[in-house]
């Protein structure tokens, strides 16, 4: 499932946005100032961020710049939204990074509109990758999981960790290892944070039987193969 981040500081807007992205199956996150939106994003990694110029304390525009700057974040589309409609401010914004530009007031369809158009252009058009171990199939096109013709539904940062597990197959990796590589260099992400999305990632996958390819390897970490 597409997950997007809205990030603005009145919850009205938040609300209405987020009815409007849920309605098309579009999993949402909220934040009301920027500190919030970082550690959403460290902890979930969104597809895509709605992100409102006036923000108190540090504003959209400073947290787009810090964003883009960052190797671990500058991947995540931002559209950022604002009541400043001026041609100026567009491309102050745009020139920030971010990927598209939207004034207040908005309507729903094209708020939607504007989304999945953004989503199309950040997705890459190589329909190759797709990685299957065990009859468990991942496409990072489509960002869809499936087991023969179950499609297994999981939270941003399992993706993640699984796509990561199974493009390096058969290697095991410690929990520090597994914090760089899958949550990035944010350093208030504790390294428990893995045991406890590895849970998550086996409950998501016993319905399946596959949650026995995820191995606890005794004093170093986890692993992910068919052999046992």
């Amino acid at each position: 499932m597409t997950t997007v981040l809205v990030v603005d500081d009145e919850p009205d807007i938040r609300e209405v946005i987020r009815m409007a992205l849920e309605s098309v199956d579009f999993s949402v996150l909220e934040a009301g100032h920027a500190e919030d939106a970082r550690q959403i994003i460290a902890s979930d990694n969104p597809d895509l961020m709605l992100l409102d110029w006036m923000l108190p304390g540090r504003s959209g525009l400073e947290l787009a710049q810090q964003l883009k700057q960052n190797q671990k974040s500058r991947h995540i589309p931002i559209i950022m939204v604002s009541a400043k409609g001026e041609e100026e401010d567009r491309v102050k914004g745009l020139d920030t990074g971010a990927d598209d530009y939207i004034t207040k007031p908005f309507s729903p369809r094209e708020l939607v509109a504007r989304v999945n158009a953004v989503l199309r252009r950040s997705r890459p058009t190589d329909v190759s990758d797709r990685i299957e171990i065990g009859g468990l199939s991942i496409d990072d096109v489509s960002h869809r999981i499936t087991a023969g013709n179950a499609r297994i539904d999981i939270a941003p940062t399992e993706y993640r960790l699984l796509h990561f597990f199974m493009t390096h197959a058969d290697r095991a990796f410690s929990r520090s290892q597994l914090l760089d590589q899958v949550w990035g260099d944010q350093v208030y992400v504790e390294e428990r944070t893995v045991d406890v999305h590895v849970r998550r990632l086996r409950k998501a996958l016993e319905a399946t039987g596959h949650h026995v390819l995820l191995q606890t390897v005794r004093g170093v970490g986890y692993r992910f193969s068919e052999k046992s």
